[in-house]
């Protein structure tokens, strides 16, 4: 996900390898404090027999979802304390007398004024989209729907296809275009086309209630004939696309093209105008599919479809991106079907951090910039380069220990660890956001001007270096990712702080909470996707065919495990669609604990609150996942999210830890209890 802040030093793991004493790296001196939220244990559930509840019952009993939440949590929360840090820079710069025209200050500022103008922006209603609504309108034939297409997604607009530019999967050390599928404008392919499922159904028809009322907002008169057809149209792009299961197979995804063959997968379609519109006509000579049936599917619907049904589709893919930034009519109309229809929420969120979210989206980087100045201490990553050093030293350590792998796969897998490169904090190079225009009276001019930067930023990288600098998240983001092109592990300033960053706190709890999610990062690079791409990044086979399936054989009983795993009644958790994540919380708390055995140095670890080390690591992990969810929202999770709800990431991953059995002495017939047989290690 994202990472933060100051001058980011790229750990060498070379020499981070060079000898064993530079694999060891003890834990800093830190005051007796376990870390541990003890406040929320409830003594009446057993750690034995349900650790999640024992761990944050009391928690879980108490707390009340907040009434703009559709969930509430560690990661909620933190988030929202960060709100309001931000909320005084963004205020901050809008307020200020001395910004200079053209200055990040000025930019963030004006921004942040434009959406809390609300007074103009009910005056102006949806005045602010008529042109583009015209230019929708004034589409005579299929012939210039490439080019609509083109310049709808330029500014941000959902269209049924996207291109963007990416590293070449299999030749990493340079750019290449991507075609992949999209259109929809309800969460999943299965929110229209499961017929036999009750909740579904029930949101379709508010679906298409809600499209009609958006259309009739902006004057259409055959608003409710016209939210049918829409509905049954995407309903047709959602027949044709792929799964999320199915898209999770890189190698699948991954269909090399030529432009000039294009057409023989999409007879008729004009490629030619599509990729001149976006301005890579002459840049490329291939792309890179991601899901060609889909296309050639696509393609026989737009055949099929006429041309009113089409230019009523674009102006509501284009009315439902910009109603946050309308009238209160459209404002409102789009939370009772995006908050309260699809997620339970009751009541939107106040409309400053709706605007701080803007702000974020926009120029996310210049905001960061300020906040890793003013809320992140220097220590905090000198501690945090300690951890991640450790974690490597034990993935090391593990990778030569596997019983399962042969020493071929091994050296592979050792040159892939060797080469991961974090980043802590912050970035090393800011985005330059010298050329987009923002101005303190044109909200919807600057949400289309602040797309069109980004889309043509992302553009403007075919035919350039690869640029190894760049973050995927900034510094202020409650998150952390792994990126398999760049075989980087990234870690945001804002996720280093309790309870996932304790600087206060032995480090037990750390290695428990943010160790795990270090761990988990690097664990993305062997899971069942990562574990396809090399240490260069490119997408290839490094295993040998009896490693391979033995590492699949591991990873069919953890897809098992996590299909039975129930978080409402019809609802199961997709052990397919969330193995990535599974696998990286599976490898994440193993190796932790193994660098937590490291960062003591030979040494016992202390006696805290009548905890034990270990139980205070399994207990700094089970606490990060604390989390409550309206079931709308639930819903979605297990519909389109590749993350497990919180309490099987915990219970989950616990059970299959023998050190969790041996720290709170777990037994069979308790319910935590797996056989050992049963039991899932991987790295």
């Amino acid at each position: 996900m994202k990472r933060y802040l100051l001058s980011t030093l790229t750990l060498s793991v070379m020499a981070a390898f060079a000898s064993a004493a530079d694999n060891v790296h003890t834990a800093a001196p830190v005051a007796a404090v376990s870390g541990i939220d003890t406040q929320y244990i409830d003594p009446a559930v057993r750690p034995q027999d349900d650790f999640f509840e024992h761990l944050n019952g009391k928690w879980l009993k108490a707390t009340e979802i907040p009434s703009d939440k559709a969930s509430w949590g560690t990661f909620m929360k933190l988030r929202d304390d960060t709100l309001p840090q931000l909320r005084g820079i963004i205020e901050a710069d809008a307020q200020s007398p001395h910004k200079k025209a053209g200055t990040d200050a000025q930019k963030i500022g004006d921004l942040y004024t434009s959406f809390m103008d609300e007074k103009k922006l009910e005056a102006l209603g949806y005045k602010p989209l008529t042109g583009e609504l015209q230019r929708i309108r004034a589409l005579k034939d299929k012939k210039g729907v490439p080019a609509l297409i083109a310049h709808l997604a330029q500014i941000g607009v959902t269209t049924p296809y996207g291109i963007g530019v990416a590293q070449d999967a299999k030749e990493s050390t340079k750019y290449a275009a991507y075609i992949r599928q999209s259109g929809l404008g309800m969460p999943d392919r299965d929110y229209y086309l499961k017929a036999d499922d009750k909740r579904m159904a029930e949101t379709r028809a508010k679906y298409e209630q809600h499209v009609a009322t958006i259309l009739a907002l902006a004057g259409d008169k055959d608003a409710q004939a016209k939210a049918k057809a829409i509905l049954a149209f995407e309903t047709d792009l959602a027949q044709a696309q792929w799964t999320k299961v199915e898209l999770r197979d890189p190698e699948k995804s991954y269909n090399k093209i030529e432009v000039a063959k294009l057409s023989e997968l999409t007879p008729g379609y004009d490629w030619k105008a599509a990729l001149a519109a976006v301005g890579i006509g002459n840049k490329v000579d291939y792309v890179i599919v991601g899901q060609p049936s889909y296309l050639s599917g696509l393609n026989q619907i737009l055949n099929n479809t006429d041309i009113e049904t089409l230019k009523a589709y674009f102006q509501w893919q284009l009315l439902r991106e910009y109603s946050p930034f309308l009238s209160k009519a459209f404002v409102d109309a789009n939370f009772a079907f995006y908050g309260a229809t699809l997620t339970g929420v009751t009541e939107n969120r106040p409309r400053w951090k709706i605007g701080v979210s803007t702000v974020e989206g926009a120029m996310g980087e210049a905001v960061g910039r300020q906040y890793v100045e003013k809320y992140f201490p220097a220590e905090r990553k000198a501690r945090m380069e300690v951890l991640v050093k450790n974690l490597l030293a034990a993935y090391k350590e593990s990778i030569d220990n596997l019983d399962w792998m042969g020493p071929e796969t091994k050296k592979q897998a050792q040159d892939k660890l060797a080469k991961f490169t974090p980043k802590i904090g912050y970035p090393n190079k800011w985005r330059d956001y010298s050329k987009l225009t923002i101005r303190a009276d044109d909200l919807v001019g600057n949400v289309m001007r602040a797309s069109t930067f980004a889309y043509n930023r992302n553009i403007s990288k075919l035919g350039k270096p690869i640029d190894r600098e760049e973050w995927g998240m900034t510094p202020q983001t409650v998150n952390a990712y792994y990126n398999s092109r760049l075989n980087e592990i990234v870690f945001p300033a804002a996720i280093l702080q309790p309870p996932f960053f304790n600087m206060e706190a032995d480090d037990a709890v750390n290695y428990g909470a943010i160790g795990a999610v270090i761990g988990h990062e690097i664990g993305h690079g062997f899971d069942d996707k990562g574990s396809q791409s090399d240490g260069d990044g490119n997408l290839r086979n490094w295993w040998t065919a009896e490693d391979r399936a033995n590492f699949k054989a591991k990873t069919d009983m953890l897809v098992a495990q996590y299909n039975a795993f129930s978080p409402l009644p019809g609802y199961n958790v997709n052990g397919e669609l969330t193995l990535g994540e599974n696998i990286g919380d599976n490898s994440g708390l193993s190796i932790a604990y193994k660098a937590y055995k490291i960062s003591l140095g030979g040494k016992p670890a202390p006696v805290i609150d009548g905890l034990t080390g270990d139980q205070r690591f399994f207990m700094g992990f089970g606490q990060v996942w604390r989390t409550k969810m309206r079931e709308q929202q639930q819903i979605v999770q297990v519909k389109t999210d590749p993350h497990s709800p919180g309490q099987f990431r915990a219970n989950g991953t616990l059970r299959n830890q023998p050190a969790f059995y041996e720290a709170f002495g777990v037994k069979e017939g308790d319910k935590m209890y797996l056989a050992p047989k049963d039991r899932v290690t991987i790295w």
